[in-house]
C-alpha cells in the first residue's frame, strides 16, 4: 500500500561537521532562508563531530540567536561521518529528514525539487551534475560507484552524494553500522534491500569554500574491506550482531551532549 502523501511536512536537517568554523554559518542561514516557506516546521540540527576549531562557539551561537530552530549535539572526540548522522537522526523529529555537509558545496534551495518527489517515494537521492573535485577523487568515486552498483543491485550514479531526503520510516527501518563516509552507501543499499523506493535527482556542486574534507587517500586501501564488510551487514545482519551494534550506541549516545539541553519533562 502507497506511503500516505506529506504535505507542508515537518523537516529536519541534519549537518554534520568537522572542523567547519568558516561555512557552518553560511550553511545554516541558508536552510533557514530558503526551507521554512516549503515546509510545515523546521529544526536544523548540527552536529559537531568533536572538531578541534572553534565550530562549537559557532555552533552555539546560531542556536541562541535562532532559538526553537537550530539545535547542536556534540561529540566529546571525532568519531566520523556515519557516527554524526547516526546522531543527528536519532535525535531528529520530523517526519522527514534530510541530510547534507555542512561546507557549502550545495544548495539547500534545491530541496524545493525534492520535496514533491518524496510524495511517491521513500527516499530522494541527489546526484552530482557537475564535480568541483580533483580528477583523481571523481576518478576514484566512478569506481566506488559501480561496485556499489553490482554488489547492491542499488542503480546508483552517485551514491557518495551527501544529498539525501528520507521519509522517517526508511530510517527508522535502517541500523546505521558504519561510523565513516561508508555511510553513503550503506543508507541507500539498505533502503534498496528493504524494498523502499528511491529516486535520483541532479544536484548543483559548488567548490568547497573552506573547512576540510574528511575523507583522504589513506581510506583507499581499505575500501574493498570495508565494502566486504557493509555487504555482510547488509546482507547477513545477524540479529546478535545488530543487537551488540545498538548495545554500543547506547552506551556512545550516552557521551553526546546537547544545546541547550532538554527541557525537563513532568
Amino acid at each position: 500500500m502507497p506511503a500516505e502523501p506529506l504535505r507542508r511536512p515537518r523537516l529536519s536537517v541534519v549537518l554534520p561537521a568537522y572542523n567547519e568554523q568558516a561555512s557552518l554559518g553560511k550553511a545554516v542561514e541558508r536552510a533557514l532562508a530558503v526551507l521554512p516557506p516549503l515546509v510545515d516546521s523546521l529544526e536544523v540540527i548540527v552536529v559537531d563531530d568533536g572538531s578541534s576549531d572553534d565550530t562549537d562557539a559557532v555552533a552555539r551561537d546560531l542556536v541562541d540567536r535562532h532559538e526553537g530552530l537550530v539545535r547542536l549535539l556534540t561529540h566529546p572526540a571525532n568519531r566520523g561521518y556515519g557516527a554524526a548522522l547516526r546522531t543527528g537522526f536519532g535525535a531528529a523529529r520530523g517526519e522527514l529528514l534530510f541530510y547534507t555537509d555542512a561546507d557549502n558545496q550545495f544548495d539547500l534551495a534545491e530541496l524545493e525539487h525534492f520535496l514533491p518527489l518524496i510524495v511517491e517515494h521513500d527516499v530522494v537521492v541527489g546526484f552530482r551534475v557537475y564535480r568541483y573535485d580533483t580528477v583523481l577523487r571523481s576518478m576514484l568515486s566512478w569506481v566506488y560507484n559501480r561496485i556499489v552498483n553490482v554488489l547492491f543491485r542499488v542503480r546508483i550514479r552517485d551514491v557518495d552524494c551527501a544529498y539525501k531526503l528520507f521519509r522517517r520510516e526508511v530510517i527508522e527501518k535502517i541500523t546505521i553500522e558504519v561510523d565513516d563516509f561508508f555511510v553513503d552507501a550503506e543508507l541507500v543499499a539498505k533502503a534498496r534491500r528493504w524494498n523502499f523506493r528511491i529516486l535520483e535527482k541532479g544536484v548543483r556542486h559548488y567548490p568547497r569554500e573552506a573547512g576540510e574534507t574528511t575523507v583522504r587517500p589513506s581510506h583507499i586501501p581499505h575500501t574493498l574491506k570495508r565494502i566486504a564488510l557493509m555487504f555482510r551487514g547488509v546482507h547477513f545482519p545477524g540479529q546478535e550482531r545488530l543487537e551488540a551494534i545498538r548495545t554500543r550506541e547506547a552506551e556512545l549516545a550516552s557521551g553526546v551532549r546537547e544545546y541547550p539541553p532538554p527541557r525537563a519533562t513532568a
